[in-house]
């Protein structure tokens, strides 16, 4: 059985869509921190995205975890000509909308799709397990990536799984047994 405890990184306290953009992670809330890093196994091996706000989240609850190179397969949704901008900046207010009310082939100018997004997550978990069968991993990243692990165990749709709340420093625990996902707990917050 692989045990995958995915931790959503610290908030950017920013008001817009934040996908490959490197800002940093407010931190300051070190009991949450503290609280995160000890409901998570000790013996758990951590790896992140490679954007500061989780490789720093990564580092605070590392707590003497072995960690694992930051892998940019674990990035968030790559927003292209969205990135940075509140949803009503967006010029094109239907493509916007499609986006998030049918998740799947459409992508922002520039950006990518939420298969393209689930595609390139799926890739990055399946070399992890490969690489380290039967451990239990943390891994620190972001909104969409979580989400698309969230579907993958619940069997739901794309739109079924953006109702699902992720909150920042949050804890989602699937497990995979026998070839099939659980999830354990859905934005836990410790």
């Amino acid at each position: 059985m692989s045990r995958f405890f995915w931790v959503r990184h610290g908030p950017t306290h920013a008001k817009s869509m934040v996908g490959w953009s490197d800002l940093p992670a407010d931190l300051s809330d070190s009991a949450q921190l503290a609280r995160l890093s000890k409901a998570l196994p000790q013996d758990a091996i951590v790896i992140s995205s490679d954007l500061v706000r989780a490789t720093a989240t990564a580092d605070a609850i590392a707590n003497g975890r072995h960690r694992l190179p930051h892998d940019p397969d674990l990035r968030e949704i790559h927003f292209g000509a969205w990135e940075l901008a509140r949803f009503d900046e967006v010029e094109d207010q239907a493509r916007l909308r499609a986006y998030w009310d049918n998740p799947g082939d459409i992508r922002p100018p520039g950006g990518e799709s939420w298969h393209e997004v689930s595609a390139r997550v799926d890739s990055s978990v399946s070399r992890l397990i490969a690489a380290h069968p039967g451990r239990d991993i943390i891994a620190v990243a972001h909104f969409g990536v979580i989400l698309t692990q969230v579907q993958q165990a619940l069997q739901i749709g794309a739109y079924e799984a953006f109702s699902h709340r992720i909150d920042n420093l949050s804890l989602t625990e699937l497990h995979l047994e026998d070839g099939s996902w659980r999830a354990l707990r859905i934005n836990h917050l410790p």
